[in-house]
């Protein structure tokens, strides 16, 4: 529900990040997604799209949109964070995520928004803007992910032994002897099996193993083995992602890429890590070479996460250039 107005501008004056408006909006087949608004009524439209998928919005989120500014909205995808049901992935594809994209542009009444998204985040920004390129003023991402199967691999099977053999090791031990030929098709199908035992163990160490290399510099760098078969609550996160990436996403092959001329006309802001291991610089440099109003910015010096040093102050300053060239 939206909060008491009086409550709700008592708690600005003490916090000026504090939502403007939250509430639960049902959108279809029985989904009920969490909506929050930041900022002021009036300023630059905006919204902001968290990555994953499955992760959720964060209160820290609210700060990249300057509150004198912008008029930003955050909301929690599907399935994820405080949307109801709770990581439940029944109707929930890439094209419900843009459906209620729009239902929620049409709830704030507002023509055209900037856009802006990081790694899953980024994937969703895009198919947004093509399915509805006249929505959108402007494109600011972080961490450019396309969606694709083959992302994935190169992160998992590539990446992952070249820079952390040991951490390969302990990712494909998990696994039984026979399953370990076709890792990534093994977790995903262990992820999504109903048997606790099953789906468990896989999930941490997806999610371990995504979390280590997200960072520049991890502070462990090896898997728990034993701590894997835990009672300890699960995050959404590696269940969502392998519902999505084991449906390639819900998009055509090379999708993101093919119809990128969708594109034309709206400027864009990339900001990259040097050492992102999950969404290498080379998926950066291959979008802007077809989608020509993109500007990519490199943070030496970090990974793959907002919070890696460098990161989180980039997307800042993009967020408010991107304002100023959407002003002019």
């Amino acid at each position: 529900m939206a909060p008491d107005a009086d409550a709700g501008k008592s708690a600005r004056r003490a916090d000026p990040f504090a939502p403007l408006t939250s509430e639960h909006l049902s959108v279809s087949d029985g989904h009920e997604i969490y909506v929050e608004s930041v900022g002021r009524l009036g300023g630059v439209p905006a919204i902001y799209l968290h990555g994953g998928p499955g992760s959720g919005c964060q209160p820290d989120h609210r700060r990249l949109f300057d509150p004198e500014r912008f008029h930003a909205v955050l909301f929690d995808q599907r399935g994820a964070g405080r949307s109801r049901p709770k990581a439940s992935r029944d109707a929930n594809t890439l094209q419900h995520l843009i459906a209620d994209m729009e239902m929620i542009r049409e709830k704030f009444a507002l023509e055209r928004w900037m856009v802006v998204g990081g790694s899953w985040g980024a994937t969703l920004a895009l198919a947004y803007a093509q399915a509805h390129p006249a929505r959108v003023t402007g494109i600011v991402l972080r961490a450019t992910f396309l969606g694709t199967m083959q992302e994935i691999e190169n992160g998992f099977l590539n990446v992952l032994p070249r820079f952390y053999p040991g951490l390969y090791d302990d990712f494909l031990r998990v696994l039984p002897q026979e399953e370990r030929a076709r890792p990534i098709e093994a977790y995903f199908r262990r992820i999504l099996d109903p048997d606790p035992a099953v789906y468990g163990p896989a999930a941490r160490a997806w999610g371990q193993t995504e979390g280590i290399l997200s960072e520049h510099a991890p502070k462990r760098s090896r898997l728990d083995l034993p701590a894997l078969v835990s009672s300890r609550a699960l995050p959404a996160t590696p269940f969502m992602e392998a519902h999505y990436f084991a449906n390639d996403s819900f998009m055509q092959p090379d999708q993101l890429i093919n119809e990128a001329s969708k594109l034309e006309g709206i400027p864009g802001i990339i900001v990259q890590g040097r050492y992102d291991l999950l969404c290498p610089p080379a998926t950066s440099h291959a979008l802007g070479a077809v989608w020509r109003e993109a500007e990519i910015r490199v943070v030496e010096g970090a990974g793959h996460t907002l919070y890696d040093p460098g990161v989180r102050d980039a997307v800042m300053k993009s967020i408010a250039d991107m304002a100023s060239r959407i002003a002019k």
